[in-house]
């Protein structure tokens, strides 16, 4: 292996092109550049501070920020050191920061600003190991000694020393412990070595997804693997990563950044073709038509796609026409909303809807799902700019074999499977056997040509009354496809139907209400409107027309509010919690079986 730590892929790059801007970061209201001389030599002074402060190789860091140039170089700078980060989600409650903190043993806290501080003072008597915390942004509201700036920490490391001499890393070494969301219970902590990574930037690297003339936009959660994986990445191919100032300020950042790179979680492609379908139909009665007549075809060309067939004559005539009428101009409008120079996009955390990957294709963009779980260091399988199929998550990035169980489960093995759950040898021995298999929890299956596809989790399979098996994901993806819907949550274990909860988006709800004249009430108000409910059952049932009848979702309901992270119903990470849900609403559910309904 060429190399034996993250930090040698820093020092790598720092070597080879000193003066060539790292990063990209929003400063006093522009982007500024930093170069990879400026970023390494940050990270020395706070590795050295890190050391000072008592950090001992091995010692657990954890990390609760928004994604930033600085959540970067803080990770880098406690492996540096010999530590280990453990990342937390700036949305988790104080509970669940101080579980993740004290499961983990940290000794030291990195946190965002006075919020996430307040988190961990609530929590400070369950938080034994915890020596103190740095704050990143902001005055700290105590003067106690607990808390310091990080402007002081890097000041105790500006002095040069040897503190860093013999803190040389091993591949076999811990990098990260990352808590997997917790959908059903408490996370569990899956510990991942400095090889693991290393081979996913060798990966990444060999299959040529991101090259060094990259230019990245960041703005996923780097508490999540996946972000985890990009920043790798970077690393790995020396390419520039410009840091979105939020979520909700990508695209206003894409049109300054103008990259060519970017990733994304389905809810983001969703609401881009959410974005363009409103263009389309508030375009004119004509414009409407024609895109309607798009889209269906767009869909009906990838179905056929899937099934190895091609359109009709007549279809592929009108296709041809309508891709000059309607798909240029979308694209040409994608194109300048992207900043004009996007090469390709990349989807993962949660399953794409092939009717959205076919319609941005059809717009000439290329998005690209991939699939991997925080146990096999994120990046697992991807399609590739060369080789694609959209339904698919893709092929097996080099070294990472798959098998599929004989129950249709996921397994896989290879350089980037996790060692161990952190401290849970229970669980650990649960999901990894004897011969280094991962049992994903997925279920999948393998096409003729070597790309995965995820069906479903196999501890969802609804089982029918009726002994059918259905995959909820299937159908809560479908339903989620358009614009209005949000949410979907499917049920149906052991009952004569399946049924489904609904939460609507607010900008699709608004523009409805403004449609049908329903006045500017409020979320709870418009939801329960029976002209909403109108609309809702003509899109379940022209959803419902393409599954077999045992799929079909029978009832439904909209709620009152969308689901989120504070009220419990969304993990961190944005996964719905269906056991919450399912526990939450279940005499909702019992409803809908209730032969008086």
């Amino acid at each position: 292996m060429a190399h034996r730590s993250l930090h040698d892929l820093l020092a790598r790059q720092v070597a080879a092109a000193p003066d060539r801007v790292a990063a990209l970061c929003k400063r006093d209201g522009e982007f500024r550049p930093s170069t990879w001389a400026e970023l390494g030599e940050r990270v020395e002074r706070l590795a050295r501070a890190l050391v000072r402060l008592g950090v001992a190789p091995g010692d657990r860091v954890c990390l609760i920020a928004e994604t930033s140039l600085e959540w970067v170089f803080v990770d880098l700078a406690v492996v540096r050191a010999g530590g280990v980060t453990v990342p937390i989600y700036t949305a988790e409650v104080p509970d669940g920061v101080a579980f993740v903190a004290t499961d983990s043993g940290a000794v030291l806290v990195f946190a965002q600003d006075v919020a996430q501080v307040r988190k961990l003072r609530r929590e400070r008597a369950k938080l034994g190991n915890v020596r103190g915390v740095v704050q990143l942004h902001g005055t700290p509201e105590l003067g106690d000694g607990w808390v310091t700036t990080l402007a002081e920490v890097e000041q105790q490391g500006a002095a040069p020393g040897s503190e860093l001499t013999g803190r040389d890393v091993a591949p076999d070494d811990v990098a990260t412990i990352i808590y997997t969301a917790g959908t059903t219970g408490r996370p569990k902590g899956a510990v991942l070595t400095h090889a693991n990574l290393l081979y996913e930037a060798e990966a990444i690297e060999h299959i040529r997804l991101v090259g060094d003339d990259d230019l990245q936009l960041l703005y996923l959660p780097l508490a999540h693997s996946l972000g985890k994986v990009l920043v790798v990445a970077w690393l790995g191919t020396g390419h520039t990563l410009a840091f979105a100032e939020s979520p909700a300020a990508v695209m206003n950042n894409l049109l300054e950044v103008r990259p060519t790179f970017m990733a994304g979680v389905p809810r983001h492609y969703e609401r881009i073709y959410a974005n363009v379908v409103s263009r389309a139909l508030e375009a004119g009665a004509i414009t409407s038509r024609l895109f309607v007549e798009a889209t269906a075809l767009s869909a009906r060309r990838g179905e056929a796609e899937t099934h190895h067939r091609s359109l009709s004559t007549l279809d592929s005539l009108r296709f041809s026409a309508l891709r000059r009428l309607v798909f240029d101009r979308v694209a040409a409008g994608l194109r300048e909303a992207l900043g004009g120079r996007m090469r390709l996009m990349i989807s993962g955390g949660a399953p794409l809807s092939p009717k959205i990957a076919w319609f941005l294709r059809d717009a000439g963009l290329m998005v690209l799902e991939g699939y991997g779980l925080a146990e096999s260091s994120a990046a697992t399988t991807v399609n590739r700019p060369d080789r694609w199929r959209i339904g698919s998550v893709g092929l097996p990035l080099p070294g990472t074999h798959l098998r599929i169980a004989a129950d249709g489960e996921v397994l896989l093995k290879g350089r980037g499977v996790m060692r161990q759950y952190w401290q849970n040898p229970e669980a650990t021995r649960e999901v990894l056997d004897g011969d280094g298999w991962l049992h994903t929890g997925d279920i999948g299956f393998i096409d003729g040509g070597g790309f995965l596809h995820i069906t479903d989790r196999k501890k969802d399979i609804i089982v029918t009354a009726g002994g059918k098996n259905v995959a909820p994901q299937k159908l809560e993806n479908l339903l989620q496809s358009h614009p209005l819907i949000s949410h979907a949550v499917v049920h149906g274990d052991r009952r004569k139907f399946v049924s489904a909860l609904l939460t609507l988006d607010t900008g699709g709800l608004r523009a409805l209400a403004a449609e049908q004249g329903l006045g500017n009430g409020s979320y709870a108000e418009l939801t329960q409107k029976h002209e909403v409910r109108r609309v809702v059952e003509g899109i379940v049932e022209g959803f419902n027309e393409q599954l077999a009848s045992f799929e079909a979702v029978r009832r439904f309901k909209i709620l009152e509010h969308d689901f989120s992270i504070d009220s419990g119903e969304l993990a961190p990470s944005m996964k719905v919690k269906r056991r919450v849900v399912y526990e939450r609403y279940r005499d909702i559910f019992d409803g809908f079986y209730d032969e008086r309904y």
